[in-house]
């Protein structure tokens, strides 16, 4: 037996044994309302867990051009869009459907390249085993609760979802390399000048 990286039907799989049902040959068209419930469940708690922000799926320094027409279109996969700190204070830039807005100048154009901090949304395979372990945990409480209600059940799998978050974030920990500066509030008590 091979120990890989946990698939999207292995997921499912598991979300389906805990309802009480059989585990299926593929979610590629299947037909059954229990593998569609779960598949869209499983997406929505991975766009809930990564939008949150990882060092995985978190990226610094991204430099975002304008299109001809002075609009910043950000990728479909952008779950959450902050310019860097060299911007503060000239822009206050929000993110509008897939473009970024200008609040402070009442527009979507823009004449400079700017950058930003990013969380994209990756697909379910690019993501480490600790994020999908939980990402499928929790989706699978969600789908428990949502199909069946049993308190019994969901006492159970909330036990594994908690072990399952603490898992991630000591992954998190040990690869993010996270410093006390790494905080605002530390650092800018750190920074200050007499």
């Amino acid at each position: 037996m091979t120990l890989g990286s946990l698939s999207k039907l292995e997921a499912v799989n598991t979300m389906l044994a805990i309802i009480g049902e059989s585990p299926v040959n593929t979610i590629t068209d299947s037909k059954s309302v229990d593998v569609t419930l779960s598949l869209q469940i499983l997406d929505e708690v991975s766009r809930d867990v990564q939008a949150r922000g990882w060092h995985f799926n978190l990226e610094h320094e991204v430099v975002l051009t304008p299109n001809v027409g002075g609009e910043i279109n950000l990728p479909s996969n952008v779950l959450r869009c902050d310019l860097e700190a060299q911007h503060a204070g000239q822009l206050n830039v929000v993110v509008r459907g897939s473009r970024l807005y200008d609040k402070k100048e009442h527009t979507y154009i823009f004449t400079d390249d700017l950058k930003a901090t990013i969380v994209y949304g990756l697909d379910f395979m690019e993501l480490p085993h600790s994020a999908k372990n939980y990402i499928m945990i929790r989706a699978g409480r969600i789908l428990q609760d949502r199909a069946i209600g049993s308190t019994r059940l969901h006492g159970f799998t909330q036990q594994d979802e908690m072990s399952a978050w603490t898992n991630l974030n000591e992954y998190e920990g040990w690869t993010g390399d996270h410093t006390i500066f790494d905080n605002f509030d530390s650092f800018d008590m750190i920074d200050r000048r007499n």
